[in-house]
């Protein structure tokens, strides 16, 4: 057992590999949608 495999960091580089692909994702659905969603607010916006 002189080289057991260490497994505190693994756990913190799986979360940070969860976190940066949900943050890849919200960025390319907010890429796709976000001129839709400007022209919503537009219209609310003109609208009050």
């Amino acid at each position: 057992m002189l080289f057991a495999p260490k497994e505190k960091g693994q756990g913190l580089v799986e979360y940070a590999l969860i976190l940066v692909l949900v943050a890849v994702v919200v960025i390319a659905i907010l890429a796709l949608l976000g001129p839709a969603i400007s022209n919503i607010f537009a219209n609310i916006v003109s609208n009050i």
